[in-house]
C-alpha cells in the first residue's frame, strides 16, 4: 500500500490531537489552557483543504473529543446511545471545520482571527439548540471555569468566553505561521495580542459582596443505596438519606455547632416517591422539614391531572407543607422523554427506559419567607441539565432572582466526570449572573459557589454530606444579564458573514491560480494528454496564502 500523500499524514493528526486537547482541558484533567492549542491545531488542519476535507477533519476532532467526554452517557444504557450522541455532535464541530476553512481565506490576520473565533460561537450557538433544544455540554466555555478567561462571562455571557478561547488559539496560529515565513515581528504581536486576550477576563470586576443581605444555606447530599439506572429502586432508601441528612443538620443546629439555616435544599430525585399520593412520603419529608425549621426545596416527582410525570421542586415549608413549585422547563430528550418515540423504538427497544415526563411552564422563581426579612428571598432554581442552557439561566436572573440553586441527580453515571463537569457549568454560572449558586446532588459533587465562581464548600462523590455556607445576595445584574443573546448573535453574524466573505475570497484566488496553472499545463501538454482535466483540480487542495493575505 502507498504511503499517504504528505498533507494528509499531517492534517488528520493534527485534528485528532486537537479534539484530545479539547478533551483534557475539560473537568477531570481539568487543563483549561489546552483548549486553545485545541482551536489552533484544527484550524491548522482545515487550512487549504476542501470543504469537504475540512468538514471531514472536523468530523474527526469531534469524534476524539466528544466519544472520551461523553463516555457517561452510555454506562447504564449501552454504547448504542453514546455513540450516537457523539457522532450527532460531531457533525457541528464537522461544520466548525468548514467553517474555519472558510475564514481563514480571509485577506487580514485580524479579520481571519475574529472571524474563525465568531465561527465557534455560531456552531456552539447551533449545537445547543438544536436537534430537540440541543445539547451544548461541551461548549468550550465550560472548560473555563479556573481560567482567567472566565470573567469575560460577566461580560458577555457563555459565548464571549468560548469566543475568548477561540481568538487566542487562532492568535497563536498565526503566530507560528508567521515564524515560519521569517516574520519574526509578526509572530511576537500575535503572541502578545494572544495573552491580552487570554488574560483579559482578569480585569473585569467581579463582586462578591452581598447587596441584599446574606443567606443561611444548606445542602443536603443524602447519596443512594446503589449506583446505575436502578439507582432509586429503593426510592424509600432515598428519601430517609435526605431526611436523616436534614435531621443530623437539625441535631447540630441545636447543639451549637452549625449555624440555624435560612434555606435547606434537597436535590433533584430526592423523592422519587410523590408526596401528593403518598401519606407516608408527606410525613417523612414534612417532620425532617419542621426538625430543621427552615424552608426547603424538596426535588421530586409529581403526577399531573394529565397523568404525566413532573419533575418538580417543591418549596416546603415548617408547619405548612407545599407552598409553591417548580417544574423542569426542558425535560432531557432521550432520558426523561422521548421525541418520535415508536420511530426510534424501531432502532431500539431500550428507547422504553426513558421517561414520558411533561415540561413545566413557568421560570423557576421560588420566593422564601425568610424570619427577620421584610421581603421574601426569590431564588432562582434549575434543575439538572437546565444549568447548561443559557436562555434558562439568563431567565431567573431577569425574573428578580438573588440566588441560584441547581439540583441534580448524578447517580446514574458512576465514578465518570460527568458531575465535576456539571459543577464546572455551575462555577461558569455564578460569574455569568453574579449570583451566589447552590450546587447541590444526590450523591455529588455539591457546592456552595461564591458569586465569582469559587468554592466555599464541596462534597466528595457517592458519600452522605451536609454544606453549610452564608452566601451573598446580589441584586445588580452583569452586563451579561443586561445583553442578554446580544454579544452571541453579533459573535455568530461575525464568523458567519466571514465565512462568506472567505468563500468568495477562496472562489476568487482559486479561480486565478486555474488560469495560470492552466495556462502552464498548456504550454507543456496537449488536450489530447489530458483529457480529464486534471491539472484545474489541483489549486483546490492546495493552500492559497500569498503575503497580501498574510
Amino acid at each position: 500500500m502507498p504511503p499517504p500523500p504528505p498533507r494528509i499524514a499531517l492534517v488528520v493528526p493534527a485534528a485528532v490531537v486537537g479534539g484530545v486537547l479539547a478533551l483534557v482541558s475539560f473537568p477531570g484533567p481539568s487543563l483549561w489552557f489546552m483548549a486553545p492549542f485545541a482551536v489552533a491545531l484544527l484550524a491548522a488542519a482545515v487550512r487549504g483543504a476542501r470543504p469537504r476535507g475540512a468538514f471531514g477533519l472536523g468530523l474527526l476532532y469531534g469524534l476524539a473529543f466528544l466519544l472520551p467526554l461523553l463516555r457517561w452517557t452510555g454506562l447504564q444504557v449501552g454504547a448504542l446511545p453514546w455513540i450516537a450522541l457523539s457522532v450527532t455532535e460531531s457533525l457541528f464541530l464537522g461544520l466548525l471545520g468548514v467553517l474555519l476553512r472558510l475564514t481563514s481565506a480571509l485577506p487580514h490576520l485580524t479579520t481571519r482571527v475574529l472571524a474563525g473565533a465568531g465561527a465557534l460561537v455560531a456552531v456552539e450557538a447551533l449545537q445547543a439548540r438544536v436537534p430537540f433544544g440541543g445539547f451544548g455540554w461541551s461548549r468550550l466555555v465550560f472548560s473555563q471555569a479556573d481560567a482567567p478567561t472566565v470573567g469575560l462571562a460577566a461580560v458577555g455571557g457563555a459565548p464571549l468566553v468560548s469566543f475568548a478561547v477561540a481568538v487566542v488559539g487562532l492568535l497563536l496560529l498565526e503566530g507560528v505561521t508567521a515564524l515560519v515565513r521569517g516574520l519574526p515581528v509578526r509572530a511576537a504581536l500575535a503572541g502578545a495580542a494572544a495573552g491580552v486576550a487570554l488574560l483579559a477576563g482578569l480585569v473585569v470586576p467581579v463582586p462578591t459582596t452581598a447587596e441584599d443581605g446574606e443567606l443561611a444555606v444548606a445542602g443536603v447530599q443524602g447519596n443512594v443505596p446503589r449506583l446505575g439506572l436502578e439507582f432509586n429502586a429503593e426510592r424509600r432508601a432515598v428519601l430517609d438519606n435526605h431526611a436523616a441528612g436534614t435531621r443530623s443538620l437539625a441535631a447540630a443546629v441545636r447543639a451549637g455547632t452549625s449555624e440555624q439555616p435560612d434555606l435547606v435544599v434537597w436535590p433533584e430525585n430526592a423523592s422519587d416517591i410523590d408526596p401528593f399520593a403518598n401519606a407516608d412520603a408527606t410525613r417523612v419529608i414534612a417532620e425532617a422539614v419542621d426538625d430543621v425549621d427552615a424552608p426547603t426545596l424538596v426535588g421530586t416527582l409529581v403526577r399531573g391531572d394529565d397523568g404525566r410525570i413532573r419533575n418538580t421542586t417543591l418549596l416546603w415549608v415548617p408547619d405548612e407543607g407545599p407552598v409553591a413549585r417548580y417544574e423542569k422547563r426542558q425535560p432531557v430528550p432521550f432520558a426523561e422523554y422521548v421525541p418520535y418515540r415508536e420511530l426510534f423504538r424501531r432502532i431500539t427497544p431500550l428507547i422504553d427506559q426513558a421517561g414520558n415526563f411533561a415540561p413545566g411552564d413557568r421560570v423557576g422563581l421560588l420566593d422564601v419567607v425568610v424570619e427577620g426579612r421584610a421581603d421574601p428571598v426569590r431564588v432562582g432554581d434549575l434543575i439538572c441539565f437546565e444549568v447548561v442552557d443559557d436562555d434558562l439561566v439568563e431567565d431567573v436572573v431577569a425574573g428578580g432572582a438573588s440566588l441560584l440553586v441547581v439540583q441534580t441527580n448524578n447517580a446514574t453515571f458512576g465514578l465518570s466526570d460527568e458531575s465535576v463537569q456539571q459543577l464546572a457549568m455551575s462555577r461558569v454560572r455564578a460569574v455569568q449572573t453574579g449570583r451566589a449558586v447552590v450546587h447541590v446532588s444526590t450523591v455529588g459533587v455539591s457546592a456552595m459557589i461564591a458569586p465569582d465562581g469559587t468554592l466555599v464548600d464541596r462534597s466528595s462523590l457517592f458519600s452522605a454530606a451536609v454544606l453549610e455556607a452564608r452566601l451573598p445576595l446580589r441584586t445588580t445584574p452583569t452586563l451579561a444579564n443586561r445583553l442578554g443573546t446580544g454579544p452571541e448573535l453579533v459573535l455568530a453574524a461575525g464568523g458567519i458573514l466571514g465565512a462568506l466573505v472567505g468563500a468568495r475570497t477562496a472562489a476568487r484566488t482559486g479561480a486565478r491560480t486555474g488560469a495560470r496553472t492552466g495556462a502552464r499545463t498548456g504550454r507543456r501538454h496537449t488536450a489530447a494528454a489530458n483529457p480529464a482535466g486534471v491539472a484545474a483540480d489541483i489549486p483546490a487542495a492546495i493552500p492559497a496564502q500569498s503575503e497580501e493575505t498574510s
